[in-house]
């Protein structure tokens, strides 16, 4: 079985902006027509100012919702948006059990109307060197972990994606090399700290389909492919889960995969980004990374005493 990676960067960008551009011509107006559904089907949220939402200068709504991975619609940037018209996100139920006391099932739609949902502005880091600014709209997954009520033997937090190859055509593939449903974990600190959110929006409207919908995780510190989508079950656990990346290349991509400039990828270098949605006159525009992309001061001791570039 073939396996699929991020392929190697170029020096200067990876993924040109005048590529994603032209594969959204190739398909003609599908691209358009998705734009228009996700437009017609977004509902807005009823949110509030959260702690971290007024100090970054989001990236433009296209580009948030037209450049994304999201495997399970396809291996292309723009092949979420073309190919998850008809992805159904509601109904929607999300499971919090495993070593919790009080096992919870909620309903989504009502989530979508939960007055704890906040906006927060987030850097967001991607593993194959791209950044954007997204502003989320979400509740913080402490209190919905609170309450399950945890079982004081519970160290690790898993998460897993739907799966549904009907509506989700990069499931039915084999040639990625993915074992679906899509995995991911954290360590019960991490998913207990304040900056970790589960995302029902952005800008202020519900997930369109392409970003995750209805509802994902959002862990700013982390390279985006922490931030599991189309969540359907969460687990407390005693001990460390599988992750799908780290799975499919262990040597590549750790449990932690915390944004860190000074441990580069064994394929590029992780000490700059190209800023998705920015450019100047010399073309794309570069910045150099953040220790913890730049929320050092908030987790940095989640860490202390480890071997970053072990645990990596």
């Amino acid at each position: 079985m073939a396996l699929f990676r991020y392929p190697r960067p170029l020096p200067s960008e990876i993924t040109p902006k005048e590529m994603y551009l032209s594969r959204r011509s190739l398909i003609g107006g599908a691209a358009a027509l998705t734009t228009l559904a996700g437009a017609a089907n977004a509902a807005s949220l009823k949110t509030h100012p959260g702690p971290y939402s007024g100090t970054l200068t989001p990236t433009p709504h296209e580009d948030v919702t037209h450049y994304n991975n999201f495997y399970e619609f396809g291996m292309g940037k723009a092949d979420p948006a073309a190919n998850s018209q008809d992805f159904h996100a509601l109904p929607w139920t999300l499971e919090i059990t495993g070593l919790v006391r009080k096992p919870v099932r909620l309903d989504v739609e009502q989530l979508l109307r939960s007055p704890a949902i906040e906006e927060r502005i987030y850097r967001m880091r991607c593993v194959e060197a791209w950044s954007m600014v997204i502003p989320w709209d979400g509740i913080p997954l402490v209190t919905l972990l609170k309450d399950a009520d945890p079982d004081p033997r519970a160290t690790h937090v898993a998460f897993e994606s739907v799966l549904r190859p009907s509506e989700m055509p990069g499931q039915n593939g084999a040639l990625s090399g993915i074992q679906w449903p899509y995995v991911e974990g954290l360590r019960l600190d991490e998913a207990m700290n304040p900056l970790t959110l589960l995302a029902l929006g952005i800008y202020g409207e519900t997930l369109p389909n392409q970003n995750g919908a209805p509802l994902r995780l959002v862990v700013p510190w982390k390279y985006g492919f922490k931030g599991i989508k189309s969540i359907q079950r969460i687990r407390l656990l005693d001990h460390e889960p599988p992750t799908t990346w780290n799975r499919l290349a262990p040597d590549e991509y750790g449990f932690y995969a915390n944004v860190n400039p000074q441990v580069d990828h064994p394929r590029w270098s992780q000490g700059s980004e190209r800023v998705i949605g920015a450019h100047s006159l010399f073309g794309a525009t570069r910045q150099p990374t953040l220790m913890f992309n730049g929320y050092g001061e908030q987790v940095a001791d989640l860490y202390r005493g480890m071997d970053l570039r072990k645990n990596f």
